[in-house]
């Protein structure tokens, strides 16, 4: 990865909706090569996907709570079915295995409390769990979807 191609994805963080003239444009490059490096950039999976930032506020989803989750069964069956919940609970925007205190996180997002209650419900329905633990978000201090670049 050459700086052009840190210039190429930087720019599409930033904004995936310009055209290939203006990336072209602003990278220094003529169209037909920058075309080629996005190209591989998406073949290789260094660029996933392209999407929409949505507002959640405006989409009466404005309630973010992290949900700790705690558990005794470490086992592929039941982290599959965990796993399964996650992933088809629309609620669920963020999805994390980690190390420490917490075995896993979620990142939830709703219109209310009333809306958290249903969804808790469904979770603890679901798996066992040794301990639920849920932290509301009452500010949001920084939200990005940029990946550093610095370090490739």
């Amino acid at each position: 990865m050459d700086n052009f191609d840190k210039h190429i994805l930087s720019l599409l963080q930033q904004n995936s909706s310009l055209s290939l003239a203006e990336i072209s444009e602003k990278v220094g490059l003529s169209q037909t090569p920058c075309w080629r490096r996005i190209q591989q950039l998406e073949k290789s999976g260094v660029i996933r996907k392209r999407v929409a930032l949505l507002d959640s506020d405006k989409l009466n989803v404005g309630l973010t709570v992290f949900v700790n989750l705690k558990t005794n069964q470490h086992n592929p069956d039941w982290l599959n079915s965990v796993n399964t919940f996650a992933n088809n609970s629309p609620e669920v925007t963020e999805f994390y295995r980690m190390s420490g205190d917490t075995d896993y996180l979620l990142k939830v997002l709703v219109p209310d409390m009333k809306a958290y209650d249903e969804f808790y419900k469904r979770l603890i329905g679901q798996a066992g769990f040794s301990d639920v633990s849920s932290s509301f978000s009452m500010e949001q201090m920084k939200y990005s979807t940029e990946v550093p670049l610095s370090y490739c």
